[in-house]
């Protein structure tokens, strides 16, 4: 390093990370527009499943843009948010420990999509103040190998990178994993004393005091707990 001129350092280095970076992102473009079709066809195959169905049970799947669609199970509204900045995880996360990235650093370069856990009362009635809760975190990188943070089977079964590249398999399981873990989470009603007295403001905006009940959260594994 010291005998190579910096400019030319900086430029390879630029030019290398940026390379990396770009095909992590269009691999997680892929990715994110094979999500959503298989969206499409989790819903069609619960639909299959359903033998009587009330009316008033909505599924469906909404494209907001090309970096968030919307997937609605009942109250249930799933929010799949693609970020579009390429990150990397704190040094100490088991993912940048892994042989996987051991092997090639720049795999440390990882895509992210998001997806939120809201009611879909909260959107309908532009409840602003009513909570999201993060279910999972799909990362992808620039070999198209993928890790999952999440909570439960989420939690376990795609903890670690991936040994072979993301799948439409993958990413149909990922959904329906999504999905149990939001309709087995039920409303919890604040206790009396909690909403014993609410503001004007709490009143006219229809906030979570007026007690209508707010999801469970999900709390995500800390990186120490994923090896």
């Amino acid at each position: 390093m010291t005998e190579q001129d910096p400019l030319s350092f900086i430029a390879k280095q630029l030019e290398t990370k940026l390379s990396v970076k770009q095909v992590a992102y269009r691999n997680l473009c892929d990715v994110f527009e094979i999500l959503e079709k298989e969206a499409h066809k989790v819903i069609s195959q619960i639909r299959d499943r359903i033998t009587s169905c009330d009316e008033g049970i909505a599924m469906e799947v909404v494209g907001e843009n090309g970096q968030e669609f919307h997937m609605k199970i009942g109250g249930d509204l799933l929010v799949f948010i693609m970020h579009t900045n390429i990150i990397t995880l704190d040094k100490e996360h088991g993912f940048n420990k892994s042989d996987h990235v051991a092997e090639n650093t720049f795999r440390r370069y990882l895509g992210q999509i998001n997806v939120y856990n809201f009611m879909v009362d909260s959107f309908k009635y532009n409840r602003l103040t009513d909570p999201g809760f993060l279910l999972a975190r799909l990362f992808v990188n620039c070999d198209r190998h993928f890790m999952i943070e999440g909570e439960r089977q989420l939690g376990f079964m795609f903890d670690r990178v991936s040994e072979k590249p993301i799948t439409d398999i993958d990413l149909n399981m990922f959904i329906k994993l999504l999905i149990t873990q939001a309709i087995e989470s039920d409303l919890i009603a604040p206790s009396f004393p909690e909403i014993r007295t609410i503001s004007l403001h709490q009143k006219i905006e229809k906030t979570q005091a007026l007690g209508g009940g707010v999801k469970i959260g999900f709390q995500m594994k800390s990186k120490d707990e994923i090896s």
